[in-house]
């Protein structure tokens, strides 16, 4: 039996790697690249205990226009550039990761966990098991029966399970309207400011009550709650558009073939970049 489909939100995955590793870990250039090493390392913490049929590490913008477009703010808070020591380590994943034998997708007007969360479902369509390697909660509204979200917190080491049963339990709706929870709750690291008075708790409430945040929205008027009802009411447009923010679009994608990684190449590629050690445990996995 095939083992399940390993999608990876690259991006993430780089910046977690690039503050939690020091820049000191330079290749043969002098140029850090403790973001590749520490992304190859949870990657590959992930392909030894779990074997899968293959590995996909999904890119795109930071930003998308169609969420811009929605609301200008999103993502206004997130710094402009990149750190100086981080885009070289991007332009440098494309060739390193496919050594290892991984896909690399990217879109250029979709971002990465548009291609997670299409990439999961087309899986699960498929038949088969897919574990998406992200450090985003918004990934949440894509567990389900055969798509699990491999969480990864800072100053832990390796990822979370998480499934519906565990998205019910942290937020109190099932993943489908994980979109809905975060328009009304809010998103403070995406620019969304949510609900004025809507905390986590008020946010499942409404969501176990009405079903929906349109049906929210449509019955604010019969709030019995003076301040929740002007809040729901004046907040409508932005609340609509903060759902579609939070939804993601379909990217198209088709799952990969079967491809194990290729420990020879990805070996080899990891000592051209002065990463001695990962080299060394590499070649130890061909023998």
């Amino acid at each position: 039996m095939a083992g399940p489909l390993l999608v990876v939100d690259a991006p993430s995955m780089l910046f977690r790697a690039f503050y939690a590793l020091p820049d000191s870990i330079v290749g043969a250039d002098g140029k850090p690249v403790n973001a590749l090493l520490g992304t190859a390392n949870l990657v590959l913490r992930e392909v030894e205990e779990r074997g899968p049929r293959a590995v996909v590490l999904c890119f795109g913008p930071d930003a998308a226009s169609y969420r811009t477009e929605l609301y200008p703010a999103y993502h206004a808070e997130r710094e402009a550039a990149m750190p100086d020591d981080l885009p070289h380590q991007f332009a440098e994943a494309r060739g390193f990761f496919e050594a290892f034998g991984w896909t690399v997708a990217t879109s250029d007007n979709l971002e990465a966990d548009d291609l997670l969360g299409t990439y999961a479902r087309r899986e699960a369509e498929a038949g088969g098991h897919a574990l998406l390697l992200t450090g985003d909660r918004d990934m949440y509204q894509c567990a389900a029966e055969r798509v699990t979200v491999l969480y990864v917190k800072t100053g832990t080491k390796g990822a979370e399970e998480v499934g519906p049963g565990e998205v019910e339990e942290r937020y109190g709706v099932p993943p489908a309207l994980v979109p809905d929870f975060i328009a009304l709750r809010g998103d403070p690291s995406d620019g969304l400011p949510g609900t004025k008075g809507v905390g986590p708790k008020t946010a499942a409430d409404l969501l176990r009550r009405h079903g929906s945040l349109e049906a929210i929205l449509e019955n604010a008027i019969r709030e019995t709650r003076p301040a929740l009802r002007a809040s729901l009411i004046e907040s409508a447009e932005d609340l609509r558009a903060f759902k579609d923010i939070a939804t993601l679009r379909d990217a198209g994608v088709k799952p990969p073939p079967d491809r194990a990684t290729d420990w020879p190449a990805a070996a080899a590629a990891a000592r051209k970049r002065g990463m001695n050690r990962l080299a060394e445990r590499l070649e130890a996995s061909t023998t």
